[in-house]
């Protein structure tokens, strides 16, 4: 049973994401919720159904976050803020809002697949609830099984006394999910080192400088930050960035 909770609020939150594209194409439909039979009974399944989605899509978003390559990006781009030292430029909203799109954009081939292989089935009713959250987690369990390392798996397959699988398609969700977040913490923190490297080499230069020049009560800050900002700029670094986000999920 709390396996097949846990199942279902991790994928009915990527079935909802992967009707997203659907959404665009096609006209909003009529919604009609009632809650309770027409006779004043008590509530029937359909409605106890409903409250029990309702629930599910509450906690989707923190599912989401580490079952999707949001983690790595917007963890890279806090690196870079922090980086050059501009305080809150961009600000979070920015961040977070590049972060989401840069995600659906990495996301789409997974969320397609989803798409064909468990949701128009289901609104088809050619199979069942269980039957589509079953097909929808094989993609997902592939885009994150390629993505995690393999001691990172073993961690939580020993723990859990895991018996070895034959392929990711048998590793369990609640194996596979903290293996994969913590596989793309690691990766995330990877980058932002490369990333502050050469805007440290900027604030040494700048400090021994000023200290040479007998400054001591200028603050560096002051003068490294247009020197990295400048420096940002002429490299195009957004543009690097994203790119290596994006090749990073290529591999």
């Amino acid at each position: 049973m709390k396996k097949k909770i846990w199942l279902a609020c991790c994928l009915m939150g990527l079935i909802s994401l992967a009707s997203v594209t659907v959404a665009f194409a096609e006209p909003i439909p009529n919604i009609d919720i009632q809650i309770g039979n027409g006779d004043g009974g008590a509530p029937s399944t359909s409605s106890l159904s409903l409250i029990l989605l309702i629930t599910v899509l509450s906690i989707a978003p923190a599912l989401l976050v580490l079952m999707t390559s949001f983690t790595r990006i917007v963890i890279v781009l806090g690196f870079v803020r922090t980086s050059l030292g501009t305080q809150q430029m961009p600000p979070n909203q920015v961040l977070v809002g590049l972060a989401l799109f840069l995600t659906l954009f990495i996301m789409s081939p997974t969320l397609s697949s989803i798409n064909q292989v468990a949701l128009q089935p289901y609104l088809e009713g050619e199979i069942t609830q269980t039957e589509a959250l079953e097909k929808a987690a094989d993609p997902i369990k592939k885009f994150m099984f390629s993505h995690t390392r393999e001691k990172d798996l073993l961690l939580f397959m020993k723990y859990n006394q895991t018996e070895q699988p034959s392929s990711y398609q048998d590793i369990p969700l609640t194996v596979m999910v903290p293996a994969y977040a913590i596989s793309e913490l690691k990766t995330a923190f990877q980058m932002g080192f490369m990333i502050f490297i050469p805007f440290l080499v900027i604030d040494i230069v700048v400090a021994s400088t000023l200290m040479a020049m007998g400054m001591m009560m200028l603050p560096p800050v002051m003068i490294s930050l247009p020197f990295k900002i400048l420096l940002f700029v002429l490299v195009d670094g957004w543009y690097l960035v994203v790119k290596s986000l994006l090749l990073s999920f290529n591999t």
